[in-house]
């Protein structure tokens, strides 16, 4: 196994109830490290060269975070931002991203059907997070399908229970 950087862009953790538990899924896995921006940086002043340094330390980066308004939470857009710099991930000298591998994590409060091309907003997870993939072929990183986790206002605790143990595998298989 390789070692996997969770990042983890939840606003709140404590009213979390799908990120908590894929935290609790994960934590105590081998060569895996969970890295929580909002407790990290409530502040939202990112440590670029702390949060470069733990991404070089690994070999695959899964970002996790609940849909907000078919995008990443604020935080988590800030930090591609910034760390994701010209002459570190990119550009003239910007190599120390390539060869690793990029996935993200999705918690959504609408249905999987509502994320069909011919569902609610006419467009697939795959599609409203592809700038994602994008994002890692421009830094010349390997891009994974997502995992994501629609519709948990209907998840009952047997179905999460189900979830966290298909997010460890997913962890897992990096």
């Amino acid at each position: 196994m390789s070692n996997t950087l969770v990042i983890v862009a939840h606003p709140d953790l404590s009213k979390s109830r799908i990120n908590a538990a894929w935290i609790e899924a994960i934590s105590n896995l081998p060569n895996v490290k969970v890295h929580q921006l909002y407790k990290e940086y409530p502040d939202f002043k990112v440590d670029v060269k702390l949060e470069q340094k733990l991404i070089e330390q690994s070999d695959s980066i899964i970002l996790q975070f609940p849909f907000q308004w078919y995008n990443c939470p604020a935080l988590l857009k800030q930090w591609l931002d910034d760390v994701l710099e010209n002459g570190w991930a990119y550009g003239e000298g910007g190599h120390a991203l390539e060869g690793k591998t990029l996935s993200i994590a999705v918690s959504t409060w609408s249905r999987e059907k509502d994320y069909q091309v011919d569902g609610r907003y006419n467009r697939s997870m795959e599609e409203l997070t592809s700038p994602f993939e994008v994002t890692a072929m421009r830094v010349g990183m390997h891009y994974r399908p997502g995992f994501f986790l629609n519709g948990i206002g209907d998840l009952t605790t047997e179905d999460l229970n189900e979830n966290m143990k298909s997010y460890r595998n997913f962890i897992l298989g990096f």
